[in-house]
């Protein structure tokens, strides 16, 4: 996404992680389109909101995403942005439709969030009959739950940031959220998995050499500095994964899509690659660690700029990328254990989730948090 946003733009990706729950905070029409025709006849008793950015379906759809990006005071401040925030979209589109064509014409978001979240409702009215029927909606802005008894906001990324957050029309009835799950067993089992089957496709005589590059997305200092727990919470998934693997091979935490001059979190994944490869370590994995399903990130930025680009540049022998987590069943059980068990709980939120970040200076962050840990479950 780096090059969608720009440098002022980067500040979009930040709310990846959140409680964003702003009806002006979505990434595109299409992207947050209603659910599928399959559930549309379902009159919920439990509605779940999987909260994700999403991204442009089709390349002619790129100026609009980009437009309400940059128009959106609830994720950022432009001087003048009724004029720039126009001006920066118009000129950015064209590179990024170039960009989404080379990964098929457009974002696959929406796809995967409709395949995970089937799968997660079908377990879900099997696992838990009590709080059934159950059903999914993608985004906010569509999420119109009826006379469902509960909601649940349930954020896509598994570790938490709260560089932005946000408010929204709340409707009368009992709300909750999913706000971090970093280190639920069945996700570190999904990670496990995919590293293990993509270590296999390297030549039997480089397995044992091959660097593992846990890739997130960064974040500017000065947010980590005001005490965001973003990245402590990818460092646990990254321990809890190479746990699971038996620490079979070498690895680091990097981090990737900076943008502009200002201070971000390190070391960037590019950077790294290069100084591996200067030390004589060429064959890499790298596994998108903070994502888990294919968006440009992944298949542009991470499939592309580095593994095909920046690897030829660099000399590298072997450079492979682990597979996201999509359409995995298992991945699906873990959404759905990971609503029973919310349910169940019959809590709010985390208690991690009542804490803001000691130096915070976002007004609305503290509101969001206030809502959610003054809910009163039955």
């Amino acid at each position: 996404m780096s090059a969608v946003l720009g440098s002022a733009g980067r500040f979009i990706q930040l709310a990846r992680s959140g409680v964003t729950l702003s009806l002006r905070r979505r990434s595109t029409a299409a992207a947050l389109a209603q659910t599928p025709d399959t559930q549309e006849n379902r009159k919920p008793k439990t509605g779940i909101l999987m909260l994700n950015m999403g991204g442009p379906e089709k390349l002619e759809d790129v100026h609009d995403f980009l437009l309400r990006l940059f128009m959106d005071t609830d994720l950022m401040k432009l001087p003048v942005q009724n004029k720039l925030g126009p001006f920066i979209a118009k000129r950015r589109t064209p590179k990024i439709q170039e960009q989404y064509s080379k990964i098929g014409g457009g974002s696959p978001i929406k796809r995967w969030t409709a395949m995970q979240g089937e799968g997660m409702v079908k377990l879900l009215d099997e696992m838990s009959p009590e709080t059934a029927p159950h059903k999914f909606y993608i985004g906010f802005r569509y999420f119109h739950p009826g006379r469902g008894e509960r909601a649940v906001a349930f954020t896509q990324y598994p570790q938490y940031s709260c560089s932005t957050t946000g408010s929204t029309d709340r409707p009368k009835m009992s709300w909750s959220v999913i706000d971090r799950w970093p280190t639920h067993p069945l996700l570190v089992e999904c990670f496990a998995e995919h590293v293990r089957n993509e270590l296999l496709k390297f030549p039997e005589d480089k397995r044992d050499d091959v660097v593992i590059l846990f890739s997130a997305h960064s974040l500017p200092m000065a947010v980590v500095n005001r005490g965001d727990p973003y990245p402590q919470e990818v460092g646990a998934t990254v321990q809890r994964v190479m746990e699971r693997l038996g620490h079979c091979n070498p690895y680091r935490l990097v981090w990737q899509s900076r943008v502009g001059p200002m201070a971000w979190l390190g070391p960037q994944t590019d950077e790294v690659i290069k100084g591996l490869c200067e030390r004589g370590k060429k064959n890499l994995l790298l596994v998108p660690i903070a994502f888990t399903s294919d968006h440009i990130e992944t298949l542009h930025e991470l499939d592309i700029e580095y593994g095909q680009v920046l690897g030829e540049e660099c000399g590298v022998e072997n450079i492979r990328r682990a597979e996201s987590l999509n359409g995995n069943p298992l991945f699906m059980k873990a959404l759905a254990d990971l609503v029973q068990s919310h349910l169940k709980s019959n809590e709010p939120c985390s208690r991690q989730l009542t804490l803001r970040c000691p130096l915070c200076t976002n007004p609305t962050c503290g509101e969001t948090k206030a809502f959610f840990s003054n809910q009163k479950l039955s």
